[in-house]
């Protein structure tokens, strides 16, 4: 019935079915041949998405569109650019610093790209930057956005191993500032082989200005891990209070966004969600259904029937997410593999804490990695470039951004643990 299920379900993806509906339909079949009443697959739907911190989800993601709406992303890369853009290719360094500090408001990848991209891709292609090469970066920084915290991925993976939302958010800073690092290290090597040229000339005054302009839009972050971290309120709340402030800065301080533009991204908020929570509804049958089926017991046999060494284990388990994330989005192969590689890494010693950053980390990499790769999708439809002059660009980006991973599998001090 394994073979049936699994067959079925990348039948119907070949096919081009929606992956919610491809889930749903191949569980529901497999189950139905199995002779399993199908009354389960309505009871495991709504028993999956029965959890208070799932409230995290609409809410960090209208949160995030309110700000990207708005001029928020534009001030976060005009104090970017304040401070590194007078460095050779320092535009390319605003890109990432500007990915990161949207990321650090929107918990999601494509937002994140959307909004960077937008700002920044006009005043690239007047410096002479490669098209290109510019692109890709951003859709490479755009990944940033599900790893630095609030993370959507990581609220999705809270829920389904039974983890800390806030522990998650805690230690995902410094696998965020990893990426950034790298990508930096990348951009700076290739503007200087390709003499991209300097930017602004540096000033304490213009920093100081540009500062005081995004500090309403660079608090969002304060505001909302502030408050989990030190217990004021829970992730759910802080995503609650997130909108709030949204709507406060960009209606009543910033001033650019209109009553008549709220309308239409709480419907491009609502869309998105729904897209998610059905993703998460129609999974959690086929969690259950694997579980009930051993199907996670007996992969993990089969993997340490290989090597028992838990580095060559753990090679195969990130090879797994990277394979996957070329096929899947980032919440669908979120909720398959959780279930299925959780029982592995624990029989390894490895902290869920630890292979929850591992496994965000290595999705967000699919984001840049074609057929499905959101960010490329949108990085493309903002500069008008073919996707696959970005896909080319990509690469080098692509390699520093599985470095990182590694990174974080085998030196696990940047998730915070002490190894497996």
């Amino acid at each position: 019935m394994t073979l049936l299920l699994f067959g079925l379900f990348f039948a119907l993806m070949l096919l081009g079915v929606p992956i919610a509906l491809a889930i749903g339909a191949s569980t529901m079949i497999a189950l139905s041949q199995a002779g399993v009443p199908l009354m389960v697959v309505t009871q495991q739907m709504f028993q999956g998405i029965n959890s208070f911190a799932l409230v995290a989800i609409p809410m960090f993601i209208l949160a995030g569109d309110l700000m990207a709406q708005g001029k928020v992303s534009e001030r976060l890369v005009n104090f970017a650019n304040s401070l590194f853009g007078f460095l050779r290719g320092g535009l390319s360094i605003v890109s990432v610093m500007a990915g990161m500090f949207f990321a650090a408001i929107s918990g999601s990848g494509a937002a994140t790209t959307a909004a960077v991209g937008a700002s920044l891709v006009p005043e690239l292609r007047k410096k002479g930057y490669d098209p290109a090469s510019a692109a890709s970066l951003i859709a490479a920084s755009g990944t940033i956005g599900v790893v630095i915290p609030p993370s959507v991925p990581m609220i999705i993976y809270a829920v389904i191993a039974q983890q800390s939302v806030s522990e998650l958010f805690l230690n995902g800073f410094l696998p965020g500032l990893a990426m950034g690092l790298g990508l930096m290290a990348i951009a700076i090597t290739q503007a200087y082989k390709r003499q991209y040229p300097k930017g602004t000339p540096f000033s304490l005054a213009t920093i100081w200005r540009t500062l005081k302009s995004a500090s309403w839009g660079l608090m969002t972050p304060v505001i909302i891990l502030g408050g989990i971290f030190s217990g004021i309120f829970t992730p759910s709340e802080a995503a609650v209070v997130a909108v709030n402030y949204a709507l406060l800065v960009s209606l009543f301080i910033y001033r650019d966004l209109k009553l008549s533009d709220v309308y239409r991204v709480l419907i491009r908020s609502a869309i998105t969600t729904s897209v998610i929570m059905l993703v998460i509804a129609t999974s959690a049958v086929l969690s259950w259904t694997l579980s009930s089926w051993q199907v996670p017991g007996a992969i993990a046999e089969a993997a340490l029937s290989i090597s028992t060494n838990p580095y060559v284990i753990m090679l195969l388990v990130v090879g797994i997410i990277l394979l996957t994330g070329v096929f899947l989005e980032t919440a669908s192969a979120l909720i398959i593999l959780t279930p299925v590689l959780l029982p592995l890494v624990l029989k390894l010693g490895i902290d869920p804490i630890h292979f929850g950053l591992i496994i965000v980390v290595g999705l967000a990499i699919g984001m840049i990695t074609p057929p499905v790769a959101i960010n490329l999708y949108v990085a493309s439809s903002i500069t008008q470039l073919p996707l696959e002059r970005i896909t080319r660009a990509i690469i080098p980006y692509l390699l520093g951004l599985i470095s990182v991973l590694l990174m974080v599998v085998y030196i696990p001090i940047l998730a915070g643990w002490s190894g497996p």
